[in-house]
């Protein structure tokens, strides 16, 4: 793994541990729609919806040629244009084609994870065109210069003291820490944005192939403008955003705002799929959709984990990771954070490169729990470090550390023999006696094993394992049986 990226994820752990606003963020978003969705699944009146959506996108995967291509022909029945990307490097270059060719200055943009996937916005102001992010939680990052650290909540890691700070430095307003007044701040500048905008660009959160429409969803209005209010529209879809029928998208979208949001529906859910007909009064006259590959085809053939393929994007397993709940987004340096971060990123971007995220899930189930399409995250990761530890051809991985492979192969030796595990526990009693303080703890481990103590002290070994105190109280119960049984037959 790149010893730069690994530094980073432990660096920016570290860092957001140590901030007290993202703590109380975190905790926040954790405590409300963490526990909030949990309760919403168990009370949830169609209990078989998750099962039906689970199962039809599964099935879309596995026919997602055919129904891509029925798709791309509705689109463009309506009169849009279907691109297909197979890289990142191809979704860019159309982008910038299409801004060119219609001699595009400025770009507003709805909220778009698969935007960040491929970098169009550094791409697009090398151009010279300028890019304005009109989601309030990305306008906010952008101004600062930022990343976001959340899927759903993109600025959590800020307060408002930050945003006000921030607003008076970007914006010019007199200083105020009120939310209403800041919210009205960016409406202004952004409505000005999105009035004299030449093209929007979004993002895809479900698209239909029976319609030819894609659906986006927001709680804030800002997409609606931007899809139809510039010249042109173009939208950035990863391939597997995709149902085959209007019922499956109604159900998934049902569940997306659900996991997102707690939300039966999102106050805005817009339909878009072609450029305005004749007499419309708005709308685009060119709509553009970008489908993007980008490693995508590798996922979909690779049927231990196509199941990725199948997440909505609605940020539950955020909410409710416990290792995502300490140390944030920022520490993944992924677009996509969080437990299905740490499977989409490796598997995308390498995984050796990003062996950090899976690696660092503790694997307690509890993003399988919330998912809405009851995605098994915690198999996928422990797929991938099994990857990790053994190497893989298919995914061009190599033996993460062979020095730690050598210690569980002897610890699987050891484990499956009682008499040699035992043995080692006794040694490891006395090895462990000079690093024990006087708290009764261990402070400091030498070797592999001292990653273990770098934050933390450790229990020592207890002076009897849990067998030998089990063996001890049945080998006294033994004793005790046979005065028993002949008590019992003096009686009869």
């Amino acid at each position: 793994m790149s010893k730069k990226i690994e530094s980073a994820y432990i660096e920016g752990a570290k860092k957001a541990i140590a901030s007290p606003t993202l703590q109380k963020s975190l905790d926040n978003i954790q405590d409300r729609f963490g526990k909030g969705a949990m309760q919403l699944w168990k009370e949830l009146e169609d209990q078989g919806m998750r099962d039906r959506v689970k199962e039809s996108r599964m099935r879309t995967l596995a026919h997602l040629d055919i129904i891509l291509m029925e798709l791309a022909q509705k689109v463009r029945k309506r009169g849009g244009k279907v691109f297909f990307a197979r890289t990142a490097e191809e979704a860019v270059a159309y982008t910038l084609e299409v801004a060119q060719k219609n001699q595009v200055k400025s770009v507003v943009k709805g909220k778009s994870m698969t935007s960040m996937e491929i970098d169009i916005d550094p791409a697009l102001e090398k151009a010279g065109i300028e890019v304005v992010e009109t989601d309030l939680g990305e306008y906010i990052i952008q101004l600062a210069g930022d990343t976001p650290s959340h899927i759903i909540a993109p600025c959590i890691h800020m307060d408002r003291h930050d945003i006000g700070k921030l607003f008076t430095d970007k914006l010019g307003i007199e200083p105020t820490t009120d939310p209403p007044e800041l919210t009205m701040a960016a409406r202004k500048a952004l409505r000005e944005k999105l009035l004299s905008a030449d093209m929007g660009i979004t993002g895809c959160n479900l698209a239909c192939a029976e319609t030819g429409q894609i659906a986006l969803v927001s709680n804030e209005g800002n997409i609606r403008m931007s899809t139809t209010m510039p010249r042109i529209h173009l939208a950035l879809m990863g391939m597997e955003r995709v149902t085959a029928t209007t019922d499956e998208q109604r159900e998934t979208l049902q569940l997306l705002t659900r996991g997102a949001a707690l939300q039966k529906l999102s106050t805005y859910v817009s339909f878009n799929g072609g450029p305005k007909k004749e007499g419309d009064p708005d709308g685009p006259e060119e709509f553009h959709l970008v489908i993007i590959d980008n490693g995508r085809s590798k996922i979909l053939a690779d049927l231990e984990f196509r199941e990725s393929l199948a997440c909505i994007r609605c940020g539950a397993c955020l909410n409710i990771c416990p290792v995502y709940g300490k140390i944030g987004g920022h520490a993944y340096n992924s677009t996509y954070p969080g437990p299905i971060g740490a499977v989409i990123t490796p598997l995308l971007d390498g995984v050796n490169k990003h062996a950090d995220l899976c690696k660092g899930e503790t694997l307690c189930g509890a993003c399988l729990d919330v998912c809405p399409v009851k995605n098994d995250l915690p198999r996928m990761l422990s797929a991938l470090r099994y990857k990790l530890a053994y190497g893989d051809n298919r995914w061009n991985v190599r033996q993460h550390n062979v020095k730690e492979a050598y210690v569980y192969a002897a610890w699987q030796k050891a484990i499956s023999h009682s008499s040699a595990y035992r043995r080692m526990i006794k040694t490891a009693r006395l090895l462990q006696k000079p690093f024990i303080g006087k708290n009764n703890m261990i402070k400091k481990m030498a070797g592999l094993a001292s990653g273990w103590t770098d934050d933390r002290d450790l229990p020592p070994i207890a002076q009897r394992t849990f067998s030998e105190i089990w063996d001890e109280k049945y080998a006294k119960r033994q004793q005790q049986t046979p005065a028993i049984k002949e008590e019992t037959n003096n009686e009869k």
